[in-house]
């Protein structure tokens, strides 16, 4: 009885964690193209700074923004 509970929720637990990690790519990829070009009109005019980026870069944007929230955390719970 238990091996057909883990049969189901790892697949499961699988897939979630797949579906959060190409809807956070996703989140990345739509609010670089939404609020770069408003904030920096002419850098991305003169090429600069990108209007879109690539879902790699939405990566590796994804995990620096992750690295900085998690040093950020840490830092926080030492203080308290």
């Amino acid at each position: 009885m238990r091996k057909s509970w883990f049969a189901v929720i790892i697949p499961g637990a699988l897939a979630l964690g797949a579906g959060a990690f190409v809807l956070a790519l996703l989140l990345v990829k739509s609010l670089w193209a939404w609020t770069m070009p408003d904030l920096f009109p002419g850098a991305v005019e003169q090429g600069l700074i990108a209007r879109d980026i690539s879902w790699l870069t939405a990566f590796k944007v994804a995990i620096f923004f992750g690295v900085l929230v998690g040093i950020s955390g840490a830092s926080k719970k030492g203080h308290q």
